[in-house]
């Protein structure tokens, strides 16, 4: 899909997630470290299991199994010293989840916190400014634009201003000096290239230049920031396909840029993180085909 040579950036493997492949999981950083958990091996086989990724050691370890029911299509952030997991979908009763827990490593402990505001939903997206998670988005049936605040101090949901551009499922987000940018995912059943900023401070969004990678308009990407660039990779450019672009977006000239294609798979539903200087991608799927292998990005191709 990308046939362009590759430019800045460059991929390597590490050690693979040790647990079962899976698509749809959900991903938090606490520190330098990673955490991956639930998602789907099958249609009909939704996990629980959650494993901590040490990129130093460059090695897994399981946690605690998150403690509500096995689900996908959840959604993770990260507030202080807690990740935070809720949302999804049950794939065995088809339910769809609005409960929320949070994650303390250093008791190895989920413990329950309030509802999700909104409706129960799947492939919403989440992010955190300034001490405050934000969960939006995502399909309850229909698909959906509203964003909601998470509130650790009052253990509390209150809505903020709807997202500016349609309603979707399985958009892809990324925070840059505190400003979160969103942007493709599916409305009715058709990929969207639009990108927006959203300015917690004032509760406003605005629109900025459309995503512009080779299949242009996607969905289930993985977006994630590193020194102040964001980055959309991978992803569905048709219902049924993957993708293996990698673009960056800097804020300061509102631009999209090309760099060294992701040399794994082409997959959708996959999920990412990034510490200081470096991006991973792991998990997701092609056709029936699910992954539990590890890559990681560095910028400058290092």
């Amino acid at each position: 899909m990308n046939d362009t040579p590759p430019l800045a950036g460059g991929w390597h493997p590490r050690s693979d997630l040790s647990g079962t492949a899976r698509n749809a999981a959900v991903t938090f950083t606490l520190g330098d470290l990673a955490y991956v958990g639930t998602g789907a091996n099958t249609d009909k086989d939704p996990l629980a299991d959650f494993w901590q990724y040490d990129p130093a050691k460059n090695s897994w370890t399981q946690i605690a199994d998150f403690p509500g029911k096995a689900r996908s299509e959840a959604v993770g952030f990260t507030i202080g010293d807690k990740g935070y997991v809720g949302t999804g979908l049950d794939r065995i009763t088809g339910n769809l989840l609005k409960d929320f827990y949070a994650y303390d490593a250093a008791t190895n402990k989920w413990t329950p916190i309030a509802d999700f505001g909104g409706s129960a939903r799947r492939s919403a997206i989440a992010f955190t400014v300034d001490g405050i998670g934000f969960v939006g988005t995502g399909s309850d049936g229909a698909e959906q634009k509203d964003l909601w605040a998470y509130n650790p101090a009052t253990d509390s949901w209150t809505r903020k201003a709807d997202f500016g551009g349609r309603a979707r499922l399985g958009a892809a987000t990324f925070v840059i000096n505190n400003i979160a940018y969103l942007g493709t995912g599916s409305t009715n059943n058709v990929n969207q290239n639009d990108f927006w900023a959203y300015d917690a401070s004032k509760d406003v969004w605005k629109e900025r230049r459309n995503f512009t990678g080779t299949s242009i308009a996607r969905s289930y990407s993985v977006g994630f920031s590193i020194n102040k660039i964001g980055y959309l990779i991978t992803g569905a450019c048709t219902q049924r396909s993957g993708d293996y672009d990698v673009w960056a977006y800097d804020p300061t000239d509102d631009s999209w840029d090309t760099k060294s294609s992701f040399e794994g798979t082409a997959r959708t539903r996959a999920v990412g993180f990034a510490t200081s200087s470096k991006g991973y991608i792991t998990t997701g799927s092609s056709g029936q085909t699910r992954f539990n292998d590890l890559w990681e990005f560095t910028p400058d191709g290092n």
